[in-house]
Formats: structure tokens, C-alpha cells, sequence
């Protein structure tokens, strides 16, 4: 069953303004709350592939990176709405959105047809080369930062249970795609500017 189309009507409700937001059971948190600042971060995160999407990204990667961004509302929905993945409140109207293992496949394909064509690495890389690549390599290090925030939220008490577990899996492969991903923006890796270790002592 598909969650139904969502509409927003008012930009601004005035319910926030005093520090707390509504999760998507109708619990208020605080602003800063780490599973606020978990998918918060995703949507950054988002964003940030927006970026690299605006500097002319060709097919296949532009596709990649779109439906990315869908799967991204996809993991902030999931983390919006507490609860133990595949247990349904009795009286729930429609299911809860959450992620599966097929996220998580689609990337591992995709990294694995990538990297197949990339230049061996021999060397750790620093993030630049072309404005795409160094985009994709903003956008793993925040991919980074969500995946510490839902490990941060599930190692508080009572909520570990209320994770579903494919967030995680699916943030820390989306890293490595994003890593690959970078590196194929970088003439197939043979531009990637490389780590010369203690190079300033000569």
C-alpha cells in the first residue's frame, strides 16, 4: 500500500516557535533532539546531492542521484515516526513508510558496477579534483554525520528498538557510493588528488 500524497497548505504553523517540532506520531521533541538531528541531516544531505546535481551531473549519475534524494524523504519519514519496524499500531489508518532491504541492495549494485571501472587505489584521497567530485565528497562526509546521529539516537535509552536497523545500513552504504561515485566524477579516480603523506617535512 502506498503512504497517500502529501500536501502542505501553510508554510509557517507558529507551532515551533518555542523550541520544540512535532515527530510524525504527534510527539514534541526538542529542536535538538538527536532523532530531530538525524533526519535533519538527511535532509541536508539532500540537498547537498541538489548541489552536485546543479553542475551538470550526465546519466547514469544524475538518475542515481535523483532517486537517492527520493530514497533520502524516504529514510527522513522513516526516522520521523518512532516505532519498532514492522509492528503497526491496531488502529493505525495507513502503514508506516519504512525503508527495506531493497535500498540497500540498489546502491551495492550500483557501487559495485562503479568501482569495477575506477583506477585501483593506492593512496587515501583528499575531496577535490572537479566541482562535482568535490561536491559528492561534501555530500558523503554529511552522510557521515547522519549515520552518527542514528547511532547517537539509538544508543539512547528505549530507543534503539524504535530504529528501524536498515536506516543505518542504508546510510553507511550510501557513504561508500558516495565515494565511489566521486572518484568517477574524477576522470575514473585518474584525477583524484591523492594523500602524499608527511609531505611538508620535506
Amino acid at each position: 500500500m502506498m503512504p497517500a500524497m502529501v500536501r502542505l497548505d501553510r508554510i509557517y504553523t507558529k507551532t515551533g516557535d518555542e523550541g520544540t517540532t512535532g515527530l510524525g506520531d504527534g510527539t514534541r521533541v526538542a529542536k535538538h533532539h538527536p532523532r530531530v538531528a538525524a533526519y535533519g541531516t538527511v535532509d541536508e544531505l539532500s540537498s547537498m546531492l541538489g548541489l552536485a546535481l546543479a553542475h551538470e551531473l550526465s546519466m547514469p549519475y544524475r538518475g542515481y542521484l535523483l532517486e537517492i534524494q527520493n530514497d533520502l524523504f524516504d529514510v527522513g519519514g522513516d526516522l520521523c515516526v518512532p516505532g519498532a519496524p514492522g509492528k503497526e499500531a491496531k488502529d493505525a489508518k495507513k502503514p508506516r513508510l519504512r525503508l527495506t532491504p531493497a535500498y540497500t541492495k540498489r546502491l551495492e549494485e550500483i557501487i559495485d558496477d562503479e568501482n569495477a571501472a575506477l583506477e585501483p587505489l593506492k593512496s587515501f584521497i583528499l575531496p577535490g579534483g572537479t566541482q562535482r567530485s568535490a561536491w559528492l565528497h561534501v555530500a558523503r562526509n554529511v552522510c557521515r554525520r547522519a549515520e552518527r546521529h542514528v547511532t547517537e539516537l539509538m544508543e539512547m535509552p528505549g530507543e534503539k528498538a524504535l530504529v528501524n536497523p536498515e536506516v543505518l545500513r542504508y546510510l553507511n552504504r550510501l557513504s561508500d557510493l558516495l565515494f565511489v561515485l566521486a572518484r568517477v566524477q574524477n576522470d575514473q579516480g585518474r584525477g583524484d588528488v591523492l594523500w602524499k603523506p608527511g609531505a611538508r617535512q620535506g
